[in-house]
């Protein structure tokens, strides 16, 4: 039996249906230099792990592909392959409550202002010249599920993402704004690697925008809430220095990333690993002790 059937062979039957016989495997190698190839496991239930629709090179509907996704294949095109093409989630993770808290009380706050067309005091603190914009599509926006969204007839994705908030300026010019909730003694910059991930957001949702005609400024804002940890207690409550952190985007990778994005997906190899990726790291080196 060869390699490659064998290794079919211990695959759980409804993987295997998953599967296309085309694809092929893209042997590659870890840190360490060793093969990081496994051999799905079954698990409790596996159908858990299967998306209900994958990327199909031969249909002709648009195929929807969110901010986050972009993201997954610039960290690892190959878990960018297995979610998007293969149909292999990717393990999920836990739902940040207050985090989520945090951003819908926010948006309540700077609501209160959209209102009014006023500038929140906390943008007049930190001078910038704008207001919390009003849209008829905002609350659409700012869903996770709908998003803005924009068809890029070159690769036929229905491309969308979530934004938080939207203030506009002088010169009607839109600002892509942002809310984080973080807990730290240091000073609050972008200047953490995977902070850099915020800027690409960011960025993303400028490229959305104008795309959809709109005019968007290259300032893009965020709205960082930081919890204070030098209290004598808790009592019942948290108390946040909020700020303000600008951000000056460029938006010039985002259509050559998607048109690579494509070109990953049209591909019937399975792309190599990034080195740095923490999932393939860990399923290769599970794969060695098994």
């Amino acid at each position: 039996m060869k390699k490659d059937e064998e290794a079919n062979s211990q695959m759980p039957l409804d993987l295997k249906k998953k599967i296309p016989d085309k694809i092929q495997k893209n042997d590659h190698n870890d840190n360490e230099g060793r093969n990081s190839n496994t051999k799905p496991v079954a698990a409790g239930n596996s159908s858990y792990y299967f998306k209900k629709s994958a990327y199909d090179p031969k249909s002709p509907a648009p195929y929807s592909l969110s901010r986050s996704k972009i993201d997954m294949f610039m960290k690892c095109p190959r878990c960018f392959y297995l979610d998007q093409r293969l149909g292999v989630k990717m393990p999920s993770m836990p739902s940040f409550s207050l985090n989520t808290a945090v951003d819908h009380l926010l948006k309540k706050e700077f609501d209160i202002n959209r209102a009014k067309a006023l500038a929140h005091p906390l943008m007049e603190a930190y001078g910038v010249e704008a207001v919390p914009a009003s849209h008829s599509q905002l609350d659409v926006w700012r869903n996770n599920f709908k998003g803005i969204r924009f068809l890029h007839k070159t690769t036929n994705f229905e491309l969308f993402g979530a934004i938080d908030d939207l203030w506009i300026n002088g010169a009607k010019e839109y600002h892509i704004v942002d809310y984080k909730a973080t807990s730290t003694t240091h000073e609050i910059s972008l200047d953490d690697q995977w902070k850099q991930w915020y800027k690409k957001q960011a960025e993303f949702y400028q490229w959305l925008f104008r795309k959809n005609g709109f005019k968007v400024s290259d300032m893009a804002y965020f709205v960082f809430c930081n919890a204070a940890k030098d209290r004598e207690a808790f009592d019942g409550k948290l108390e946040f220095r909020v700020s303000i952190v600008d951000y000056r985007g460029d938006d010039s990778w985002v259509e050559p990333t998607v048109l690579s994005a494509k070109k990953c997906l049209e591909s019937n190899i399975c792309p190599q690993s990034n080195p740095d990726c923490e999932y393939c790291s860990y399923v290769a080196k599970a794969k060695r002790v098994e």
